[in-house]
């Protein structure tokens, strides 16, 4: 994988604070890595627990993107001494009679930039899919199809189905690297 080159967004002699709004492990773990590969300095990212403001199991674009602008700004109300709050929200969403899973990732910055990005999308087998229509979340439909147990936080529906080829926070993170965009080219954003 091909990154920008790196850059120290801050002043290299302290540590810059990221508040991922969730105590999800993969969140925090893909935010922390994309922090890593994108810019020099030290990062130390920390998860907290705040309401996405959505169901729990977002339907669409719209209110899944909602769900992760949420989880951003509550973290950023919560812990407004941070340098960057991060909102992370999976979500599903109806196409064609197929049902796919995706997220969004924001990223928020203490002057008030915004980053913004999508996951690829990826089709759920119908049965899972079914579950997720009857109104169970997808990680809940993930571990009762596949007899799993807290899937959400390890591999996902997408390490089930790529057979850990690809992960659930390597999948996120691809999405906060590319919702850091603006912030390592501050003078086009």
């Amino acid at each position: 994988m091909i990154f920008p080159k790196r850059k120290n967004i801050k002043d290299q002699e302290r540590q810059n604070l990221v508040i991922v709004g969730s105590r999800n492990p993969v969140k925090i773990n893909c935010t922390e890595s994309a922090f890593h590969l994108m810019f020099e300095g030290a990062y130390l990212v920390e998860g907290l627990n705040v309401s996405s403001d959505i169901a729990s199991q977002p339907i669409g674009d719209e209110q899944t993107f909602k769900g992760a602008m949420n989880r951003a700004k509550n973290s950023k109300m919560i812990f407004p001494e941070a340098d960057f709050w991060v909102g992370v929200e999976g979500g599903v969403a109806d196409f064609n009679g197929e049902m796919m899973a995706f997220a969004w990732a924001v990223v928020l910055d203490r002057d008030g930039k915004i980053g913004k990005a999508k996951t690829s999308v990826f089709f759920l087998p119908q049965e899972v899919a079914k579950l997720v229509r009857k109104g169970m979340e997808l990680g809940e439909a993930d571990d009762k199809f596949f007899q799993k147990e807290n899937s959400k936080e390890g591999e996902g529906a997408v390490g089930i189905l790529t057979n850990g080829i690809l992960d659930r926070k390597n999948y996120y993170q691809q999405a906060v690297v590319l919702a850091l965009i603006p912030f390592v080219n501050p003078d086009i954003y």
